[in-house]
């Protein structure tokens, strides 16, 4: 079974950093290195340890907050390979 820390392995590789952990360890938050060109924010990812998902959030050009969840290990890495560099 992937963990949230498989999840992890993978966002980092796919250019996210660690930027806090909730108290208790259960929830981990980790954002892209460098900002998207269009919004000049920061994706996030929230890697839920207690179900072993992940949560991909990003500004839209139109300034709308968009989500994409993630229960496997090869869905994230799939999709972060469609994802311009950067």
């Amino acid at each position: 079974m992937e963990s949230a820390h498989d999840l992890q392995t993978v966002a980092i590789e796919g250019g996210f950093v660690q930027v806090e952990e909730c108290e208790d360890g259960a929830v981990r938050w980790l954002r892209k290195q460098t900002p998207d060109p269009a919004t000049l924010t920061h994706q996030r990812i929230c890697l839920d340890r207690g179900t072993n998902i992940a949560t991909v959030y990003w500004m839209t050009p139109l300034g709308t907050v968009e989500s994409k969840t993630f229960r496997s290990v090869s869905s994230l890495q799939d999709w972060l390979a469609l994802q311009p560099a950067g």
